[in-house]
């Protein structure tokens, strides 16, 4: 089976941190979250992995793509990058990675993670993964027959017509066919919005006899903006805080006070303060005097002499909360 990462979005909504960092290698509890992407759909298939696919943008650098290599080696996999050199849609993007799309295809949006306890039923046509939210008039959703057998695909509905959105995870038995649904869209200019979307071909291989069925996954975490991915690190911490060890051997803890669950990555100093619940700081990060709480702090930054709760630091910052003489009254701002 071969896996497809589109990952080619700048991550605006994540600025500043994508400025530096390609939004799908920000860590989430202590690994990037492309890499807990992969390793969660591996661990969900059956078959061997033989090929990763990451289909980046142009500009992300030799050091991005020597990571994702890496990550791809790491689980037995041939890693390749393909570029999307203009975001023009889901099925744009896909395409890109033509090359991979043969065989049984698994492909899964980078700014997605999922609490992966499902099986891939690779005996079917398709699956595409949903979960139920309070209001499908924001999404794509799935119309289902018997047997989850999917009968159409709605987009926004302005009726209720189902409440399973479609959370941007597919597999396809046949990735060949696919792949010539995305280039008809492609050829006959077929777009919505000015963009080729996925949904459009699988629609035309509904019509035409593909059976599409749906999975539902448990727990679906987004990692658009800095509140988002706050919440999905928790959620991870939280998952993850049985099966992974979330406190490196390396790191110095002196007269502080962790509080579970939290990554504490390799050569981190925690002194004198108190860390947790549902902070990650990454390898070498320094925290002196401090509380830090639900929050993300990435590699070799210092806090010191401050309280930290819903931030994200990013690389090499050093961050000193000066104490001051303070005579503030009623209903007043410091800023």
């Amino acid at each position: 089976m071969n896996i497809i990462i589109p990952m080619a979005g700048m991550g605006k909504r994540l600025r500043p941190h994508t400025l530096t960092t390609a939004k799908p290698l920000i860590p989430v509890a202590g690994k990037p979250m492309v890499q807990r992407l992969v390793e969660d759909i591996v661990a969900t298939s059956n078959e061997k992995v033989s090929e990763i696919a990451f289909i980046i943008g142009p500009n992300f650098g030799k050091d991005v793509e020597a990571q994702l290599l890496k990550t791809a080696e790491k689980l037995g996999a041939k890693g390749k990058i393909c570029y999307q050199e203009t975001p023009l849609g889901t099925a744009h993007a896909i395409l890109c990675a033509s090359e991979s799309l043969d065989g049984n295809v698994f492909i899964a949006f980078a700014d997605t993670l999922f609490d992966a306890t499902f099986s891939i039923d690779t005996s079917k046509d398709a699956i595409i993964w949903t979960q139920r939210v309070d209001d499908p008039s924001a999404f794509g959703v799935v119309k289902l027959k018997e047997n989850n057998e999917i009968e159409a695909f709605v987009e926004k509905p302005t009726e209720f017509v189902s409440d399973l959105a479609i959370i941007g995870v597919y597999y396809f038995r046949d990735g060949e066919r696919l792949k010539q649904e995305l280039q008809r869209l492609i050829d006959n200019d077929i777009k919505i919005k000015g963009e080729y979307q996925i949904t459009d071909a699988m629609e035309n291989m509904l019509r035409n006899g593909v059976k599409f069925y749906t999975d539902q996954v448990s727990e679906w975490l987004d990692c658009g903006n800095k509140d988002a991915t706050l919440y999905t690190n928790q959620r991870i911490l939280e998952l993850k805080k049985s099966k992974e060890q979330l406190v490196d051997e390396s790191a110095i803890i002196v007269n502080s006070t962790i509080i579970p669950p939290c990554f504490i990555g390799k050569n981190v100093q925690i002194t004198n303060s108190v860390v947790g619940p549902y902070a990650s700081l990454e390898a070498g990060v320094e925290i002196i005097n401090s509380v830090v709480s639900n929050s993300i702090i990435q590699c070799d930054s210092v806090v010191k002499n401050a309280v930290i709760e819903k931030s994200m630091l990013g690389k090499n910052v050093s961050y000193t909360n000066k104490p001051d003489e303070l005579s503030l009254g009623d209903f007043s701002t410091q800023l």
